[in-house]
């Protein structure tokens, strides 16, 4: 490893950078129209309304009561947690997989003023990820490309692909579980919603955005029989060729493949 790459690769890891920068002429403050929170939706595209959110709250009546999700004690969720790679060949409900988009991207009360507070923590609440969704075994959808619309807590169906579980396999550099799970979750990046703000301090945080939407994952699976593991090694340009990304203003930058737990095999 050359020294030289290896300092400039530590430097993104240090907030060195913010030292340097003149938050003055961010685009914020210099009163540019704040980014959207959500990708738009065409007017004539078919969307699905999902399940929820109100039943995935504490406000859910009779209290407890989260329709087909049950509660979990959050420190049995996280003491169980793991990375699971080994999935059964039943299917995710859509009430499941409603849950899970909610648990990650959910949000919670009414968007203003270019802010919408979700389920997550973001630098500035900024929430610059887009959630996109290959569908291979969700009851009630049928198999293909999605995104969540967090703002009404719906689908979009962007595409049918041939061979699709092939092609995820095969974007993630043969990785053969993305190919076996129900549904694999990939977050893209929507760098200008954070550079809108924070200018070139925006990428690092970005990506800890990121984990905190993993995460969430990680712990709203084991409420319902599910197992996960994050995915940071992809073919970038055939990801985002799958998803219909310009690569540039929109790219693929994390993954998590969803499915039930094979409890024959083992999970590390």
């Amino acid at each position: 490893m050359d020294d030289k790459d290896r300092d400039f690769y530590r430097y993104f890891l240090k907030d060195t950078i913010r030292k340097k920068i003149n938050f003055a002429l961010t685009d914020q403050n210099q009163k540019v129209p704040v980014p959207p929170v959500q990708k738009e939706v065409p007017s004539d595209a078919a969307t699905i309304q999902l399940p929820g959110p109100e039943n995935f709250t504490e406000s859910a009546s009779p209290p407890g009561v989260w329709n087909k999700i049950p509660g979990m004690d959050l420190s049995l969720a996280i003491k169980r947690r793991k990375s699971s790679r080994a999935y059964g060949r039943d299917p995710l409900s859509l009430e499941e997989l409603a849950y899970l988009l909610w648990c990650t991207q959910g949000v919670r009360g009414k968007p203003t003023q270019g802010h919408a507070y979700r389920t997550v923590p973001s630098a500035g609440c900024r929430h610059a990820l887009e959630t996109y969704l290959t569908v291979l075994n969700v009851e009630d959808l049928k198999p293909g490309i999605y995104r969540y619309l967090p703002l009404t807590h719906g689908l979009l169906f962007e595409s049918s692909e041939e061979d699709l579980s092939l092609r995820i396999v095969e974007a993630c550099f043969g990785q053969p579980y993305p190919g076996k799970a129900a549904v694999t979750f990939i977050w893209a990046a929507v760098p200008y919603r954070m550079e809108w703000r924070y200018g070139l301090a925006a990428h690092k945080v970005i990506l800890l955005d990121a984990g905190h939407v993993c995460q969430n994952l990680y712990l709203a699976c084991e409420a319902i029989d599910a197992g996960t593991c994050a995915i940071a090694a992809y073919n970038q340009e055939e990801l985002d060729e799958l998803l219909g990304l310009d690569g540039e203003n929109e790219f693929a930058i994390y993954l998590a493949p969803v499915g039930k737990i094979n409890k024959k095999k083992e999970s590390v």
